[in-house]
Order: structure tokens, then C-alpha cells, then sequence
């Protein structure tokens, strides 16, 4: 058994300053004792009212033992009682650690890289928590309250069958017990290679089904739900095998374990009846005998089940605290101040020779040098994949440099407050993802606090209030998962209101009206040019027309600064900036002819 794991439980099972807790754990553990003393002492009572009761003589006179049957009674009415209330008492422990760790996980997560999110499923981070938090309810209840209290019950048995009859029967029913724990956790340990596969087959499954559910749309486009059917049909069949062999495994062990409790209780009773015969043993303790042993053969087959359920959920268990070790890749240093509040932060930006690489083969930026003066516009343009969106994260610090260091009024970032950083700085990317909430939610979510009333102007000034108002159910109309049920371009207008919201010092713009219309993009280049006021802003742009009034344009190629200037001066320069500019004005003048086309169309169409 993973003890590794079990340990790092106790800190949530017996909590520091919370003398609440600890306080109900004692309780639970009293009412344990006294639970387990009167299941012990039941069928004491039950022997000395059958023997109060059996014939004594040619002619008996029955006296109702009054006393041992209400004394067994109220035994039997304390051992449940006892039991309620220690489970009662421990519920509130139990679920306050579930919840503890389950929040920690949770935090945990965030506090890792933007790198081993792209690396992972998020389906299997969800499973891995939901696994680990089920298998800690299951170890805090079986382990801490029915483990203990059984073995504790085991030797009680042992010490009063040997202090009613002799060693014989303590030994005999201490071997049963010690082989049965020995065929448990043998039996168990080999099925537990059999649940590993269980979970790595369920996890490829679950992560194939929410991949395709996700994607469904990619799925119609290309007819392939005969393909992914198949994908997931080939995972099923892998759990079905393994569904089946820890089954037969398990109904293996059941047999084994009914087996060794038979021959035990088997051994004793003959002893218990030679006893009788030789008038050493009355009736009574022949039934006590066969009743304790009865007796304990719930708690044995309950424990063998525990022993099962608690390796199953150590084992789920272990990949969620496998989580809890990844040490994060950006962490604040010890002691890191806080950048000025946004209101006080003038807002430079300034990039000294950054050199970085997603891996070691794979330089994105190389030497890459700017600055931005506080209030100053920089556009960063270039052509697919030289690394313009590579500066917004490290600005944002998803990652860090490989060389050279970045800037903001003069303080390195990396020697500040993650929380602090971020809080000086809006992003409206290029590929906006909502929550599946309400477009209320989504447009606070730049500013958890904010009024009501902030939000409608928020989405004024980025042009999508009227279409919000004009919905059925106005702002509290649900977005769908990743805010599928929204067009691109109100998504997007989503996103610069939620920026507007949080009023940064810092701005970017990564393709901020990619996906408008000209139009619209038109109509938001004036709230966007509001915004940008005073404040510092990074446009990332494929679509040049939208950096032309830029201070300063930077040319990215493979991860090098190749040219900078105002746009007239690159446009004289004749270099990669106006080449782009020439094939993206034959585009437009393209678009444009379509569109007056469509407009001639419609406007000569019947009706």
C-alpha cells in the first residue's frame, strides 16, 4: 500500500489551528471505543440468558433471565448508536478535508505553466481530481473508521475467548483472522496491476469521447463519426478486458476469503461442541462461541472490501498528489514586491535582447530589442510564426526568457509579483475563448466587482450592448461551451468589453478586429483608439490597415527584428513591411469588388 499517500492525509485528518476538528476526531474516536466495546459484550449477555433459560432438572421452573435480556438490548441499541454517532462526528472532518485538498489541487494548477497545460488533456486533469478527491472520501472513511475499529474488535474477541475457554480458541480464531488478512492483501495486490490498466484504459477513453464532443463541428465538416465511433470503440473494448479480469479476480477472492472464515469457524465449533459433551461448556458459551465467531465474519468480509477500497483509492489518489509535486515553472522569488497599482504605474515597456524557445531546438526570438515609451503605441507585425504572439507571453510571464530580460518602467518583471503584473496589463487576443456562463459573467470576468452598470458601458463602448439588449434573455443570456453559440465577431467584442472593464495601464491588441467585419471594425476603431489613451499599448496585427497610426512599427522575421519605423517610413523603405502592404491592398481592393458585387445583387434581386 502507498503509505506515502496515506501520510499525506493526516495533515488534512488532523488539522493545525483548527481545534474544532481535532476536538471532533477524539469524540469520533470515543464513540469508536465504546461502539466496539458493547458489540463485544452482546453476545455475553445473549450466552447467560440462554443459560439462564435451558432446563436444569426433571422439572425446571423457568425464570425469564429479565435483566440479561435488557441488558442485551440496550448492548445492542449502544453498539448502533455508538457507531451513528461516531460517523455523524466525523462527516463534517471528513468532507472539510475533501474540500482542502480539492481547493489546494485547484490552485495548484493555476500556479503551473501555461507549458504543461499545452502538454496536457484537460479531460485527464478532471478525472485525476475527481478520481482523487472520491478516493479520499473512501480512505478517510474506511481506513481512519473501519480498519481500526475492526482490528480492534478482533483482539477483544481474542482476549475474551481466551479468558472464557482457553488459548485453543484465542489461537485458532487469531490464525483465521491472520490468514485471511495474508490472502487479502496477497490476492489484492495482484489485482491492483489489473485497476492500473483500468484507469489508463478509462482515461484514454473519457479523453477521446470529450476531444471529439469538443471538436464536434470539425467532426461534421470532415463526415469522420464513423471514425471517432471507432476511436472510442477501441478504447471500450480495451476496458472491457480488463472489466473482466479484475471481476473474475475479484470473485476469486471472495471465494478464498469465505473458504479460510469456514474452516475456522468450522475448527472451533467442533472444540466448543467437544466441550459440551464432556460437560466442561454449557449451551450458553457454545453459542457464545458460535456467535462471536459470526459475528466476526462481517467485520472480516467487510474488511477484505475495505482493505480493496482503500488500495483502489489510494491508487487514485496518487495521481492527483503526483500534481501537487510539479514544482510551478514560474514562481515569484521570496519576498517580491508588488508592481505600483495600475493608476500608478507609468507603463514603459522595454524587451533587451530576449532569446527564447518553446524547446532547446526551437528558438522562437532571437535578441529580440524595443521599447515603448509610457502612453506609446508599438505595433508588432510580421509574417506566421515569427513570434509576435511569443512577446505578449512573456510579457504576460507564461514563460520566461532564455536571455535577456524585459521591462516595465524600469523593474525586471521576473523580480515582481506574478498577481501584480498581470494586473497591470489587458489583452484582447486573437482566439477568444468565453466561458460557458451568461455574456454578464463573461464581460465581469475583466472585473469581478464591477456594477452593473459598468458592464453596460463596458459593452457601449465596444459596440455590442445593442446586440446583447436586443437577445431574449438580454445579459444573462448563456454563452455555450468556449462561447460557441456567439459569432466570431461578437465574441470578440466580448473580449475588448471585458479589457475596457478592467482598465489596464498596459494594452494589447493581439488581432483584436480579426474577426469583424469592416464595418463593424470600423465602428470599434474608435473605442479601441479611446482605450488605447494614456496608456501603453502592443498591437500584434497580420492586418496592417489597423497599425498604420502606430508610433512605431516593428517587422518580426524568424524571431529577428528586421525592419522598425512609422509606416510611411517602412512604406518608403520598400523592404518585407511594404511588400506586405502591396499584397494585402490587392486583397482589399478583391474584398471589395465582393462586396460592391453583393451589394449590386441584392440591390437588383426581385422582391
Amino acid at each position: 500500500m502507498p503509505f506515502g499517500v496515506f501520510r499525506s492525509l493526516l495533515p488534512y485528518l488532523w488539522p493545525k489551528n483548527d481545534a474544532g476538528a481535532r476536538l471532533r476526531i477524539v469524540a469520533a474516536g470515543g464513540a469508536l471505543v465504546a461502539a466496539k466495546v458493547a458489540t463485544v459484550l452482546v453476545p455475553i449477555a445473549y450466552s447467560r440468558a440462554v443459560d439462564a433459560l435451558a432446563p436444569k432438572g426433571a422439572n425446571p421452573i423457568l425464570v425469564i433471565p429479565v435483566a440479561m435480556i435488557l441488558a442485551y438490548g440496550l448492548l445492542r441499541l449502544g453498539s448502533s448508536g455508538f457507531a451513528e454517532l461516531r460517523d455523524a462526528l466525523f462527516a463534517a472532518v471528513q468532507q472539510r478535508a475533501v474540500r482542502r485538498i480539492a481547493l489546494q489541487t485547484f490552485r495548484h494548477l493555476h500556479l503551473l505553466s501555461l507549458r504543461f497545460h499545452l502538454d496536457r488533456q484537460t479531460g485527464a486533469l478532471g478525472r485525476a481530481i475527481d478520481r482523487g478527491t472520491a478516493g479520499i472520501e473512501s480512505v478517510l472513511r474506511l481506513a481512519v473508521f473501519n480498519v481500526l475499529p475492526t482490528l480492534f474488535e478482533v483482539v477483544l474477541v481474542t482476549l475474551v475467548l481466551w479468558r472464557l475457554f482457553d488459548w485453543r480458541f484465542a489461537l485458532i480464531t487469531f490464525a483465521a483472522v491472520g490468514a485471511y488478512l495474508a490472502f487479502t492483501v496477497g490476492f489484492t495486490g495482484m489485482r491492483l496491476r489489473i485497476r492500473r490498466q483500468m484507469n489508463d484504459v478509462d482515461n484514454e477513453a473519457k479523453n477521446k469521447a470529450l476531444d471529439s464532443l469538443i471538436n464536434h463541428e470539425t467532426v461534421k465538416y470532415f463526415g469522420n463519426e464513423a471514425h471517432e465511433a471507432a476511436r472510442f470503440d477501441e478504447s471500450l473494448a480495451l476496458y472491457e478486458r480488463a472489466a473482466v479480469r479484475s471481476q473474475v479476480t475479484l470473485d476469486m477472492l471472495n471465494s478464498g476469503q469465505a473458504a479460510i472464515v469456514a474452516v475456522g469457524l468450522a475448527i472451533i465449533m467442533l472444540l466448543a461442541a467437544e466441550g459440551v459433551r464432556a460437560g466442561t461448556m454449557t449451551v450458553g458459551k457454545f453459542v457464545l462461541v458460535n456467535t462471536y465467531l459470526l459475528q466476526l465474519y462481517q467485520p472480516l468480509n467487510f474488511l477484505g472490501f475495505v482493505y480493496r477500497e482503500m488500495r483502489q483509492g489510494l491508487l487514485d489518489m496518487e495521481q492527483m498528489f503526483r500534481l501537487l509535486t510539479v514544482v510551478p515553472e514560474i514562481a515569484d522569488p521570496p519576498g517580491a514586491p508588488a508592481l505600483p497599482a495600475p493608476a500608478k504605474l507609468k507603463g514603459a515597456v522595454t524587451f533587451e535582447g530576449v532569446r527564447f524557445g518553446y524547446t532547446p531546438e526551437r528558438e522562437v526570438l532571437r535578441g529580440v530589442s524595443f521599447s515603448v515609451p509610457a502612453g506609446g503605441t508599438l505595433a508588432i507585425v510580421g509574417p506566421t510564426g515569427s513570434g509576435k504572439s511569443t512577446i505578449t507571453r512573456l510579457l504576460f510571464r507564461f514563460y520566461e526568457p532564455t536571455a535577456g530580460r524585459i521591462l516595465i518602467d524600469g523593474t525586471d518583471i521576473r523580480t515582481v509579483t506574478q498577481a501584480s503584473l498581470r494586473a497591470a496589463i489587458g489583452i484582447v487576443p486573437q482566439d477568444t475563448v468565453l466561458f460557458n456562463d451568461t455574456i454578464r459573467y463573461n464581460i465581469a470576468y475583466g472585473r469581478p466587482d464591477a456594477t452593473e452598470r459598468e458592464v453596460e458601458a463596458a459593452a457601449r463602448l465596444a459596440q455590442v450592448h445593442d446586440f446583447v439588449h436586443g437577445l431574449p434573455e438580454g445579459y444573462a443570456t448563456r454563452v455555450g461551451e468556449r462561447g460557441l453559440k456567439l459569432s466570431g465577431g461578437e465574441k470578440q467584442r466580448v473580449a475588448i468589453a471585458r479589457t475596457l472593464l478592467k482598465n489596464p495601464r498596459i494594452l494589447i491588441l493581439d488581432e483584436a478586429t480579426s474577426a469583424l467585419d469592416t464595418a463593424t471594425e470600423r465602428e470599434i476603431a474608435a473605442a479601441l483608439r479611446s482605450l488605447e489613451q494614456g496608456r501603453t499599448t502592443l498591437m500584434i496585427a497580420h492586418r496592417l490597415s489597423t497599425v498604420v497610426d502606430a508610433d512605431e512599427i516593428l517587422v518580426l522575421e524568424a524571431g529577428t527584428v528586421v525592419e522598425r519605423g512609422t509606416h510611411a517610413a517602412l512604406l518608403a523603405r520598400g523592404g518585407l513591411y511594404a511588400r506586405m502592404w502591396a499584397l494585402q491592398a490587392v486583397e482589399r481592393e478583391n474584398g471589395e469588388l465582393a462586396e460592391g458585387m453583393k451589394a449590386v445583387e441584392a440591390a437588383v434581386a426581385p422582391g
